[in-house]
């Protein structure tokens, strides 16, 4: 990796741009981040879950949206073990690839002659401006009907479309975040073959690799709280850094000093505990699923439980050490503007929202 085109600077380039830069994207490509979870028969990187994870922290520390944008576009490329095989070997292999997509159900999907009639839109895709394809949620219609499960739940398909076939819309206008172009895009009339649906559950993958046998919640709790721990490092780093400056002009009391060394080393041990757990529960139950096919419900549960702990003690610790960062966390063009905007931002995913509720 080359390290030097991720430095503060570049990351200003992006925010300014609201999207990856073209040195970040030719990076991505080169290095397969797009392609964590994508078959290396398939031209991918065919990592496990707490390898691709710890690529996605270490990027989310480098930059937030840099580690977001890498991380939503690779979760939507792991549905390419979800998709009919003829598909499959129309899309893959191409180092190109980008998929960018929502998990907000926001179509229509009407069946009709050899196929379906898509329209909707669907919010907050991010990547959205460098994808090749989009991956959208429909909810499935037939004969003027809504399609419902035995529950009486509407069926719900997810649907791949190409980049020509959908109209991004100008959607992503947070504080934070803001070069991943998490734009929204919406599709009117747009008629797609059978083949581009899939369902994503275990039982329906295509392909066998154990990647697509770790359910979708957790798949999602962990790669997103990757990033949160990753973006919260990068912060508390920059925090201790604007206090020492602050203190060689200011020369804070002996008493001062020590108090905000005590409350840097709770935070620090707290995060690294809390991230150690994390890293843990993932590892069982990935070894878990590497010998003997599935994971225990009470190992989901810990994965779910420690990711959402890890969140709690980022929010915690960051705040605990926040009034030590002095004016220069409001100042708009520093770096630690930044990253604690974008921490604001990610932290408020609707994912993470609450503790964990056995």
């Amino acid at each position: 990796m080359n390290y030097s085109l991720f430095d503060s600077g570049h990351s200003s380039q992006s925010e300014k741009k609201g999207s990856l830069i073209p040195e970040w994207i030719d990076e991505i490509n080169t290095e397969g981040w797009f392609q964590l979870f994508v078959p290396k028969n398939l031209g991918g990187l065919g990592l496990d879950l707490p390898e691709a994870l710890r690529i996605e922290q270490k990027l989310a520390n480098l930059d937030g949206s840099l580690g977001w944008t890498v991380t939503l576009c690779s979760g939507a490329l792991w549905f390419v073990g979800f998709l009919e095989e003829g598909l499959r070997e129309e899309i893959f292999p191409n180092t190109g690839l980008c998929f960018a997509g929502s998990g907000f159900v926001g179509g229509k999907a009407e069946i009709v002659e050899n196929g379906y009639m898509i329209s909707g839109s669907w919010t907050y895709a991010s990547g959205a401006l460098h994808a090749s394809h989009f991956t959208a949620n429909c909810e499935i219609w037939k004969d003027g009907n809504q399609l419902k499960d035995e529950q009486g739940n509407p069926i719900i398909k997810a649907f791949i479309l190409n980049k020509e076939e959908v109209e991004i819309l100008g959607g992503w206008n947070y504080m934070g975040m803001i070069a991943t172009g998490s734009h929204a895009f919406k599709t009117e009339s747009l008629h797609v073959p059978f083949n581009r649906s899939f369902e994503i559950i275990p039982e329906k993958a295509t392909l066998t690799d154990p990647i697509f046998q770790f359910p979708f919640q957790q798949f999602a709790e962990a790669t997103l709280v990757s990033n949160i721990l990753g973006i919260s490092q990068h912060l508390q780093t920059l925090i201790q850094e604007a206090f020492w400056k602050r203190n060689s002009h200011r020369k804070y009391s002996e008493v001062e000093v020590d108090f905000a060394e005590k409350q840097f080393a709770i935070c620090s041990s707290s995060l690294e505990a809390a991230a150690k757990d994390f890293y843990s529960a993932i590892e069982i139950a990935w070894a878990t699923l590497i010998e003997s096919g599935a994971i225990r419900e009470t190992e989901l549960k810990d994965v779910s439980k420690r990711s959402r702990e890890l969140v709690q003690v980022c929010r915690e610790s960051n705040m605990g050490i926040y009034p030590f960062s002095g004016l220069e966390v409001a100042k708009m063009e520093t770096e630690l503007n930044r990253v604690w905007r974008d921490f604001a931002t990610v932290s408020q995913h609707a994912l993470i929202t609450f503790p964990y509720f056995d």
